[in-house]
């Protein structure tokens, strides 16, 4: 399958020919990009009146090239794979719900504030003790563990998180494991003893900032309503100040509010970020804050904005990445991950403080997709074997989109949200999925070409 695009760079058009099955990416010249629309896909009525302009010449070279290169394999090559399941055996990671409570009112929060529609609770070191039991238990062969501390905000439980790191360290030498430690933090918590602490024991810290300090306030407050944006990036800067090259990174959402997002993401940097996030927020589409398709092209622009932006600051003292434009051509994710995305329901797991097990964070407390518990391990295989089947070869959604292999098929809260099954489609999603996988080729192009 062949996908065509063009990416604009400093006023230029860029034409790129990507191939999805071998990962190879082409850019070139008009003649060449039209002449693939036409084999691949469907020219427009412009495109076919600007096709018979070229020359018999140029065509018959531009096709010979696409010749040559189905030939080799890497034009319209064949599929990666065809049939596949996800592993349910193994477990590799777990989310632990460290509690169901915040110090923070976000207006966004698909958690409700933290407590996921259940009574506020916090996890015991008991529950968090069983958790580490039991994914060691069932890890099988794999030696590599991770567990995510997530909220509401696990600072709030900042003792019981101490408590399960120590004891997860001691159980994995015991059975020749590694543990992988991720937290995610409001930062207002975040003082100097937490932030040496999470220096020290977590492989990975993500702080939640939504940008520029007028976003951030307009929908992110504390619990009696007052504004924290200066605490909250106070802390983060000094967390940032002591990590140094190890892992983190600053994670923001944008509603319909804030569609400008491109200066938030520059607002981060500028305070002295260089690793962002900020991620389309997603609602019901009646809520005000909601992106729905209405505000799709809308984004696409934007993100052709920060990019543009993006490509110059890396040439400076403020180079910095961003996640969505962060893909690897040559190395990439491995074919199980770009067949399975992340994994939910099968070896990533989410754990409720009260030691439900649940697919992911996004499903704890819906008791229809309840898995088991800490104590008594898999008491219903039925979803996991569900969730192993919902890869990109079984969407039907998914089966000619370009940025297949590098979404794993989408969230499947996110498509049970909206279509109401864990399998079907997120159609905002897919779409702002394909231009950021756009944008993050012709950034890859541009910066080793030193365009």
């Amino acid at each position: 399958m062949v996908h065509t695009f063009i990416y604009t760079h400093k006023g230029t058009p860029l034409y790129f020919v990507w191939d999805i099955e071998s990962g190879s990416l082409y850019k070139v010249d008009d003649v060449a990009f039209l002449c693939a629309k036409r084999r691949y896909g469907s020219l427009s009525e412009a495109e076919t009146d600007k096709f018979k302009s070229f020359s018999a010449e140029d065509v018959s070279e531009a096709e010979a090239e696409f010749d040559e290169l189905e030939k080799r394999g890497a034009l319209n090559a064949e599929p990666l794979i065809r049939t596949f399941n996800k592993r349910i055996g193994a477990v590799k990671a777990l989310c632990l719900h460290i509690c169901h409570d915040c110090n923070l009112r976000c207006e966004y929060c698909f958690a409700s504030g933290g407590s996921y529609n259940t009574p506020r609770d916090y996890m015991s070191f008991e529950v968090g003790k069983k958790a580490i039991d039991f994914l060691i238990a069932n890890s099988g062969e794999i030696k590599n563990l991770e567990v995510d501390f997530f909220g509401g905000e696990p600072l709030m439980n900042f003792d019981v998180v101490k408590q399960i790191t120590e004891y997860a360290e001691k159980e994995a030498a015991a059975h020749g494991k590694r543990f992988s430690f991720t937290m995610t933090t409001n930062c207002l918590l975040l003082n100097e003893e937490a932030a040496k602490w999470l220096n020290e024991n977590m492989d990975n810290v993500v702080l939640s900032i939504d940008g520029r300090e007028s976003v951030h306030n307009a929908v992110r407050h504390t619990v009696s309503r007052k504004n924290a944006y200066p605490v909250i990036v106070g802390n983060a800067l000094k967390f940032r100040k002591i990590r140094g090259d190890k892992k983190y990174y600053v994670r923001g959402t944008f509603t319909a509010r804030n569609l400008d997002f491109a200066k938030d993401v520059i607002a981060l940097n500028d305070l002295g970020f260089d690793q962002i996030s900020m991620e389309p927020v997603v609602l019901d589409e009646n809520d005000p804050m909601a992106i729905t398709e209405s505000h799709v092209e809308e984004i696409k622009k934007e993100y052709d904005v920060l990019a543009e932006e993006y490509i110059e600051r890396r040439k400076t003292g403020k180079w910095f990445n961003f996640f969505h434009f962060m893909m690897d051509l040559d190395h990439g994710p491995c074919i199980h991950k770009r067949l399975t995305g992340c994994g939910a329901g099968t070896e990533y797991l989410a754990v409720s403080p009260t030691g439900e097990i649940y697919p992911c964070h996004q499903f704890v407390g819906r008791p229809e997709y309840l898995i088991g518990n800490v104590s008594e391990g898999i008491k219903n295989s039925g979803i996991r074997e569900r969730f192993s089947g919902y890869t990109v070869l079984k969407k039907a959604h998914c089966a000619g989109c370009p940025a297949k292999y590098y979404c794993g098929g989408g969230c499947a809260a996110n498509a049970l949200n909206f279509s109401g099954r864990p399998d079907g489609q997120y159609k905002v999603g897919c779409e702002l999925q394909k231009k950021r996988m756009e944008v993050s080729l012709a950034i890859q192009y541009i910066e080793r070409n030193g365009i």
